[in-house]
C-alpha cells in the first residue's frame, strides 16, 4: 500500500492559478474550494505554490489585495514524481509538516497534487474495515 505509486492516489486535475492571478482571487478560490494550497503554473509548468499561510502572513492588513499572487507565492517547493511511492509522500508530510505535494514530471509539468488526506484515505481504505462507517462520504 505505501509502495504503490503516487499517481494512483493523486488528484489529476487540481485547482491551479497563474502567477498574475490577484491575491484576493486566490483567497476566494481557496475559500470556495476549501483548499489550503494551490499550485501556481505558467504554460503548464509549476512555478510556485500559493498557501493559506502565505496569504495570512503577507496580506493580514489588506483583505482586498490586488497584487498578483507571484508577489507572495512560495517558490522553494518540495515536489514528487508520479512514480514515487505513497510512502515517500507520507514521509515528506511527516518530516516537512506541509499538507500538499505537487506531482510533476521530469520537465516540471504539473501532473496533479497529492495531499496528506489522500495518503490517510488510501491507507485507511486498505487497512481498516469498520462494521459501520460513521462518515461514508469520506470513503466514497
Amino acid at each position: 500500500m505505501l509502495n504503490e505509486e503516487v499517481r494512483k492516489i493523486m488528484t489529476i486535475d487540481p485547482v491551479v492559478v497563474t502567477p498574475d492571478t490577484k491575491i484576493s482571487e486566490v483567497s476566494e478560490i481557496m475559500t470556495a474550494k476549501r483548499v489550503q494550497q494551490i499550485p501556481v503554473v505558467e504554460n503548464g509548468k509549476l512555478i510556485g505554490l500559493a498557501t493559506s499561510y502565505d496569504l495570512w502572513k503577507k496580506t493580514i492588513q489588506d483583505r482586498e489585495d490586488s497584487r498578483p499572487i507571484k508577489d507572495i507565492m512560495t517558490t522553494n517547493i518540495i515536489k514528487i514524481a508520479p512514480k514515487d511511492k505513497v510512502g515517500t509522500a507520507a514521509e515528506l508530510f511527516m518530516d516537512k509538516r506541509f499538507k500538499t505535494l505537487p506531482v510533476v514530471n521530469l520537465d516540471n509539468t504539473l501532473k496533479g497534487v497529492v495531499t496528506a488526506f489522500d495518503v490517510i484515505k488510501h491507507v485507511m481504505t486498505r487497512e481498516y474495515q469498520p462494521e459501520k462507517t460513521l462518515y461514508p462520504e469520506v470513503f466514497s
